[in-house]
């Protein structure tokens, strides 16, 4: 059995973060999003991956390389333009030859992994199995509706009225027969090839397309907010290692990772959060479900409840929560007079000012 990941979406909702890096690479807990669904693939048996790559190919390639340090080997598949996911997957269909797959998109985060999944659909073998999650904005997603023996009968890409509260959640397990479906739709009115359309087409023709509740999270970190939750909630399962050094006076309060080479001083560090390596935190409070991304300096600052990248410099803020920035960051306060704020913000930036500041 193989794998399809798709890393080549433009993540549009998370700029300007992804004007310059690929969604799927943006941390979670201070790992990529992409290596939680490339491990959970690698957990349920399949090493054999297939990742689609489009405008940020040399980033995902150079993140994953030669997928040794995964235990994967990746095949890297360019499609010319976003067109789809049915296209991406006609796109890799050398790839998969005659083999069944299981489709993951690549800034998927899902519970509990895929392995048990895997395990039914290689027992059972249906030509189509999806995960589905019950959501209240199903409006959102591409909708599924079930007969009464759990077979999907029909797929709708977000409805206006949703017949059901069941998602899809992006991951797919497919028999060859899903390629010969997807070479037998039409586009769609946003000019793409859409796999529901595919799936719907298996249905059509009287194929067993089964479902799988998913009963764990399953994390959409398309948007800032969104991301900030994942992060909660990943951060929520870490264990407390520390590797760095802390002077005398600061001190580590629950479960917290503090990386080799950062350096806490006269700071104290409230879990769960993970300091990246060569960190460098003064005078500093770093409150829970927060993670602070490598050789990022923090100075007479509190911060709770965000994510950082690496490289990052944040001085003298007196509180920063609920926030999300990216790599090489400089925020700091100033003596400046005038006395005012001053910006420099790329396009899709999202800035709030406490009232009466």
């Amino acid at each position: 059995m193989k794998a399809l990941v798709l890393a080549g979406g433009a993540g549009t909702r998370l700029r300007p973060l992804t004007h310059t890096s690929a969604k799927q690479l943006v941390p979670i807990a201070n790992k990529p999003i992409l290596f939680y669904g490339l491990e959970q693939i690698r957990d349920a048996g399949i090493t054999d991956i297939g990742i689609i790559v489009g405008e940020t190919r040399a980033e995902i390639e150079a993140a994953v390389g030669d997928g040794t340090a995964l235990g994967i080997r990746p095949t890297y598949i360019a499609q010319d333009a976003p067109l789809g996911l049915a296209h991406a997957l006609l796109t890799a269909a050398d790839f998969l030859g005659d083999d069944d797959f299981v489709m993951f998109l690549g800034d998927n985060l899902v519970e509990g992994g895929i392995t048990e999944a895997v395990a039914t659909f290689t027992a059972d073998r249906p030509d189509a199995q999806l995960l589905l999650k019950r959501v209240p904005d199903p409006e959102r997603f591409g909708v599924a509706e079930l007969s009464a023996t759990g077979d999907i009968v029909r797929l709708v890409e977000k409805p206006r009225d949703p017949a059901s509260d069941l998602a899809l959640v992006g991951i797919y397990l497919f028999t060859p027969a899903i390629l010969d479906a997807a070479r037998r739709i039409e586009p769609s009115a946003r000019g793409e090839l859409e796999i529901t359309d595919a799936i719907q087409r298996l249905v059509d023709d009287g194929a067993r397309v089964r479902a799988t509740l998913l009963e764990g999270w399953w994390l959409d970190t398309g948007k800032k907010d969104e991301l900030l939750d994942a992060n909660r909630i990943v951060l929520a399962s870490v264990q407390r290692r520390v590797e760095g050094d802390l002077d005398d006076e600061s001190e580590v309060v629950g479960d917290v990772v503090v990386e080799a080479g950062a350096e806490l001083v006269r700071s104290t560090v409230r879990g769960p959060a993970v300091i990246g390596a060569d960190c460098r935190i003064v005078d500093s409070f770093i409150g829970p479900f927060t993670s602070i991304g490598a050789r990022t300096r923090i100075e007479g600052s509190e911060v709770d409840f965000s994510v950082i990248l690496e490289d990052c410099v944040v001085r003298g803020v007196s509180r920063m929560e609920g926030s999300l920035l990216g790599r090489n960051v400089e925020l700091s306060r100033t003596r400046r007079r005038p006395a005012a704020h001053r910006f420099m913000l790329g396009d899709h930036s999202q800035v709030e000012i406490e009232e009466g500041r």
